[in-house]
């Protein structure tokens, strides 16, 4: 925008008789913390969208109450956040999903004036550090707190997929994948009353019929799905692509575009998917178990493809380990988070791109209740390897792992000798392999039923297990002695050999204690133990502090 404009634009904000969920003053950067201007900028792009608002704009050099253009000392171009990053670089990485909200700074009659013209949300919250903000009254607060404006915006969502392709025919369709399509479409329908008719109905029907493309008229969705590679052109600047990638000690790659219906099996094939034994104790004969499930795989990889962020013009990248399936797409977990889904029992209300979605579904590539991910942890369970997990931790990004080796042999032991466990049980068992939180109710309850022992945040395997599968050694190796052992054992040994220094004690007790324990942990637990003796008068010090020699008292 121009000076003009800016001026103009600003002389419009300021007469507004106050502030509102999209427009915000602010005097002076003094007092208003880094973090509060990217909460500010979520409370606007939100708010924006609750008032039908195309952008929201967060002001400096306004007084809030009489709108008084009083100018600032900011310079938000040179604002460094934590004395190195730049502002501008610290709030773009906060904010989740990406937006490109603009900084305008320019003079007004001699003062300084900072406007920020922030887009509004679509079709999900615009979060800070992964909490959405909407003002309400004066107060800036956390929008999911008024699921009323939670709804509006998540209804606000404009359908990337359901977009008509101007130009394109049936021709840019590929006719292999259309055959492809109208097979799955038969299949799901075999009870329809239409169901005979189906084989007579022309491409363009049955595209129509299969929610794939609208009126005749070929969409976003048609192209994805169906299309031809070299008909990627009119989906620019969005990205149609799968890639392998092989990161073993073998390197290598692949890309694949559309149809994705042929593609995604295609892709499926390049992964290396060996037969993997189990060797369980007490038994003469292996459990062999195939390393991948060939419909996770796709599950998983037809889930990326119907919640890819197309608008971030990235492709979906499926990467290949030695003892996993990395599978990456672009975009926010779209509702709610991955542990809803674990036990089927959530049904998602929308998707990122409905009406891509919808197609997937019609031609069986989609669950539409929200079974994937049950899918998964389901078959993991069933052929005895850790749960697939998902990593949210990078902005715009999903990934979700699929292991096709152990993390810890004596959870699959566990799995194959104890046919009575149900799922919950199974994931909290996987989550203690993995090192990760439970909660006290969990494990009070796994404790209760003798799979697990231990102290939080170091649980192992418990002895009724271990007993059942053979794992005694390794439930020794975690189980601590009774405390008047270890006293025990370090007179004893201070009465064998005249006197002990801290080293001679650490290493007589170190290897006995529990497992579980941190280098640091056992540290500690032997400086008690030494302390509780000296200060009983047992035994005493005749070196120095800082080399202490320990003969009996």
């Amino acid at each position: 925008m121009t000076t003009t404009e800016l001026i103009d634009l600003l002389n419009e904000l300021t007469a507004h008789p106050a502030e509102s969920e999209w427009i915000e003053f602010k005097t002076k950067k003094h007092g208003v913390a880094d973090d509060q201007i990217g909460e500010y900028i979520s409370a606007m792009s939100n708010g924006a969208t609750i008032k039908n608002k195309p952008f929201g704009y967060l002001i400096f050099g306004v007084e809030d109450k009489t709108h008084a253009i009083t100018g600032t000392d900011f310079i938000f171009a040179q604002a460094k956040h934590g004395g190195n990053e730049d502002l501008v670089l610290f709030l773009h990485v906060n904010l989740q999903p990406k937006i490109s909200f603009e900084v305008f700074e320019f003079d007004y009659q001699g003062k300084h004036i900072i406007l920020l013209q922030i887009p509004a949300a679509k079709g999900e919250p615009l979060n800070f550090q992964k909490k959405p903000y909407i003002r309400i009254g004066s107060n800036k607060t956390d929008l999911r707190n008024f699921p009323g404006h939670m709804r509006t915006i998540y209804n606000s969502q404009e359908d990337w997929s359901a977009k008509i392709v101007e130009n394109a025919t049936l021709a840019d369709l590929d006719p292999e994948a259309i055959a492809v399509a109208r097979i799955k479409y038969k299949q799901l329908n075999t009870t329809k009353p239409f169901y005979s008719e189906i084989d007579d109905w022309d491409d363009l029907q049955f595209l129509d019929r299969a929610k794939v493309t609208i009126n005749g008229k070929i969409t976003r969705t048609a192209i994805l799905l169906l299309g031809k590679e070299e008909s990627t052109h009119y989906l620019l600047p969005s990205v149609a692509e799968l890639t392998w990638k092989l990161d073993m000690e073998d390197k290598s790659y692949e890309h694949f575009s559309t149809p994705f219906i042929l593609s995604t099996t295609k892709l499926m094939q390049r992964i290396r998917n060996i037969k993997y034994k189990f060797f369980p104790d007490n038994e003469l004969l292996a459990t062999t178990v195939d390393k991948y499930d060939t419909r996770s795989i796709l599950e998983a990889l037809h889930n990326c493809i119907a919640h890819q962020n197309y608008s971030l013009s990235s492709r979906v990248l499926v990467t290949e380990q030695v003892d996993k399936l990395i599978f990456t797409n672009a975009g926010n977990f779209f509702e709610g988070n991955p542990d809803d889904y674990s036990f089927g029992k959530k049904t998602p209300s929308k998707y990122r791109n409905p009406w891509l979605a919808t197609a997937m579904v019609n031609l069986e590539m989609i669950d539409r209740l929200g079974y994937g991910i049950h899918s998964l942890c389901v078959s993991q369970m069933k052929r005895f390897f850790p749960m697939p997990d998902y990593d949210l931790s990078q902005p715009n990004e999903v990934t979700l792992r699929i292991y096709g080796q152990t993390i810890d042999e004596n959870y699959s032991k566990t799995l194959i000798q104890r046919g009575d466990l149900n799922l919950s049980e199974v994931v909290l068992l996987d989550r203690v392999q993995k090192h990760l939180e439970i909660t006290d109710k969990a494990v009070e309850d796994l404790k209760k039923k003798k799979l697990i022992e231990g102290r939080k945040p170091n649980f192992f395997i418990g002895a009724k297990i271990s007993q059942s599968t053979g794992q005694k050694a390794e439930y020794s190796r975690n189980k601590a002695f009774e405390k008047q052992q270890y006293l025990e054992w370090i007179l004893k040994s201070i009465k064998e050999h005249g006197s002990l220094n801290r080293q001679d004690i650490d290493k007589l007790l170190w290897n006995i204690l529990p497992a579980w324990m941190s280098d640091e942990q056992k540290k500690n637990r032997i400086m008690n133990l030494i302390q509780e003796l000296s200060k009983s008068g047992k035994i005493a010090n005749k070196g120095t502090r800082s080399t202490p020699q320990w003969f009996l008292s």
